[in-house]
């Protein structure tokens, strides 16, 4: 217990007084300062300035990170026939129809990302308030909803990280592991990032981008500089 207590004050005397640093310095920060005993996910935050209760502020979308996620990403799909076996070849973990919708009423959610093709909608939609809640709703606004399975299955475990703001109008994903490279996750945050910007809503009013931070799963968060995180 005294060693995760020295740890923690450690990390956080790190980070004291540091703030709206450079997309590289802040990397450098939280990479050093990732020290527990599992490989942690580096994780972004945005404060956006949109209200997501009203549909014209909505912020949704996906972008496919280009040094990955470091993540084994597993993925089910609703299909019959055919669509069913391009699924599998292209590397689905679970693929099925009325069994899997009931494998998901159980409460056996076993998945990171759900596709769908068009057809087995009015079967998915029956599940909405157990998928729905846990971002995994197929959506044909980000891909999930699809005649081609195979390449979204093949998108999902290729690094594609699909975002949504929640209530408060902050955006939140990870975006590689404490053990990539600096520059690959210096990458991907501007990857995500840029994604988030391109999303931006009709109605959004002002400043939209207010706030972006990272972290480690179990380290403290330290901001970035927007500009910094908006560069190429």
């Amino acid at each position: 217990m005294a060693k995760i207590a020295k740890k923690k004050a450690a990390a956080r005397a790190a980070f004291e007084g540091k703030a709206n640093l450079s997309v590289e310095d802040a990397v450098r920060l939280v990479k050093d300062n990732a020290t527990a005993k599992f490989d942690e996910t580096v994780e972004i935050a945005m404060n956006l300035g949109v209200n997501p209760r009203h549909a014209d502020q909505m912020v949704r979308g996906v972008v496919t990170l280009p040094a990955g996620t470091g993540k084994d990403v597993r993925v089910a799909v609703f299909a019959r026939g055919p669509k069913a076996d391009e699924a599998k070849e292209a590397g689905a973990d679970i693929v099925g129809a009325e069994d899997l919708m009931e494998t998901i009423q159980s409460g056996k959610i076993d998945f990171d990302r759900c596709i769908a093709t068009p057809d087995m909608m009015p079967l998915v939609g029956r599940l909405g308030k157990i998928l729905g809640p846990r971002n995994l709703m197929p959506n044909p606004k980000v891909g999930t909803v699809t005649m081609d399975v195979a390449e979204a299955v093949k998108a999902a475990k290729g690094g594609e990280v699909q975002f949504k703001a929640e209530k408060a109008g902050v955006v939140h994903a990870g975006v590689g592991k404490a053990s990539f490279d600096a520059e690959k996750l210096a990458q991907n945050i501007r990857a995500f990032v840029d994604a988030v910007s391109k999303a931006r809503p009709s109605g959004a009013k002002g400043t939209y981008m207010k706030k972006v931070s990272i972290s480690s799963t179990m380290g403290p968060g330290v901001s970035i500089d927007v500009v910094s995180a908006t560069q190429a």
